[in-house]
């Protein structure tokens, strides 16, 4: 029999770790080639992990929560072939640059197992527990006292997080042999070494609110996008400029094209392309807007890569990337269109369909919303957002004089980094992008 090591998939380049959320087979159970084993999340998305070969799971290495980085092994599987496999890739153990540490190999305990202390005697705790525990200043002695729910009394997020709200007064500060004890053993969790971070700022006592309120935690996903989103504040001069554009002829375009578009190429045609197709142009012509900040060094990217914001069925958010936009037709940006919206509403979009966005693009009027003030999708330098198109009735200038028409109008904002694009480029490029959709060509062919 030979034992095949199941390793966590690299999942992006800047990707270096990946959360285990849930496993859906244990040891001693069949798996097929290719069959889902284990669901993972990373800071962009939530993936599935395949079975690399077809056997008996003998050794599942990592439980749910646990942090693991790229490239360890997180399983092995027992097949019948008779090939020698090569040895078992090693996961990393980081040093120091003045000190060689080599890290204790310790027995992983599974989900379900019976939890054993350690040599020196220190209870099993994941890594997840660990975690909050130095972010609310919770000791290796106070942490010895939390009680378990779990399997032989082992510890729990739910726990923790339990233990966390209902404790009354100032955590106690780590002592400097106490946070030294808590970062060994979250390394020897996680086969590795780290350097130790600062103690824990002591945390205040819980928050006591007044009347009737509910209290609703947020999920991992949200708590990243908020995370996202006061980063990019920190880190961008956010500016916003305005326009409107006057898209009659490109509905009119649409509703008249639809039908014989999704009879000829077997998907629909929505504004998102069209509105894409647009900015693609103008990016050509102003490339400082697809571009990123390093220092002081302005990184201007060639290719371009269209972020469009989704909203989940759960109200979360998520940029999936149409990578070359510029290198596509409108069909080919349909079909990427409708391709991405639909696997990111069924949570199965890939790591890498939310990686390498030079720009992007959200439409606020998808609700019902004129306008907004879209903040920017760091690494990026602008963002543009779409409004609710609206018919309203305009002054039409013709060389005959003026008119009043029913026409369809939309407003478009773009919030850009003020540390190097400039109001005059900001409004320069927002306005080209607003006489693009003005003077769609209403004859065209797809």
């Amino acid at each position: 029999m030979a034992v095949i090591d199941l390793v966590m998939p690299k999942l992006g380049e800047s990707i270096m770790e990946a959360t285990i959320l849930r496993w859906h087979k244990k040891p001693g159970d069949m798996v097929k080639m290719d069959e889902t084993l284990l669901d993972i999340a990373t800071d962009k998305v939530d993936s599935e992990v395949p079975s690399t070969a077809e056997g008996i799971l003998s050794e599942v290495l990592f439980s749910e929560n646990d942090v693991v980085p790229i490239g360890a092994v997180i399983a092995r599987i027992k097949t019948g072939a008779a090939e020698q496999v090569s040895a078992p890739v090693s996961q990393p153990v980081f040093t120091s640059p003045n000190e060689e540490i080599i890290a204790e190999e310790i027995p992983y305990q599974p989900a379900g197992a019976k939890v054993s202390a350690l040599s020196n005697g220190i209870r099993f705790y994941s890594p997840l527990v660990l975690n909050i525990a130095a972010q609310e200043g919770i000791n290796m002695s106070e942490l010895e006292t939390i009680p378990g729910t779990g399997n032989e009394g082992r510890v729990t997020k739910k726990d923790i997080l339990q233990y966390v709200s209902t404790r009354k007064g100032t955590a106690p500060v780590y002592t400097t042999q106490q946070a030294v004890q808590k970062e060994e053993v979250l390394a020897v969790t996680m086969n590795r070494i780290e350097t130790p971070a600062p103690a824990a700022t002591p945390s205040m006592a819980p928050t006591v609110y007044s009347g009737n309120v509910e209290i609703i935690e947020m999920d991992r996903m949200r708590k990243l996008i908020a995370d996202h989103m006061i980063k990019s504040k920190q880190t961008s001069a956010h500016v916003t400029s305005f326009t409107e554009a006057d898209v009659t002829n490109l509905v009119q375009w649409r509703d008249k094209m639809k039908k014989e578009f999704e009879k000829r190429e077997g998907t629909k045609i929505t504004f998102t392309p069209l509105f894409i197709e647009a900015i693609v142009k103008c990016i050509k012509k102003y490339p400082l807007i697809n571009s990123s900040v390093d220092g002081d060094r302005i990184i201007v990217k060639k290719d371009i890569n269209i972020g469009m914001a989704t909203a989940l069925p759960n109200g979360n958010l998520i940029v999936p990337v149409i990578k070359n936009a510029d290198q596509l037709n409108l069909v080919g940006l349909a079909k990427q269109v409708n391709s991405l919206a639909d696997n990111a509403r069924n949570g199965k979009l890939k790591a890498d369909d939310t990686n390498g966005g030079t720009f992007t693009m959200t439409n606020v009027g998808t609700f019902g919303s004129l306008m907004g003030t879209p903040i920017i999708n760091q690494p990026q330098v602008a963002i543009l957002a779409v409004g609710a198109i609206k018919k309203k009735p305009v002054v039409i200038e013709t060389p005959h004089g003026d008119s009043i028409a029913i026409r369809h109008m939309m407003y478009l904002s773009m919030s850009y980094d003020h540390r190097i694009i400039d109001g005059s480029l900001g409004a320069t490029f927002l306005t080209a992008v607003a006489n693009e959709l003005q003077n769609f060509n209403g004859d065209r062919d797809f």
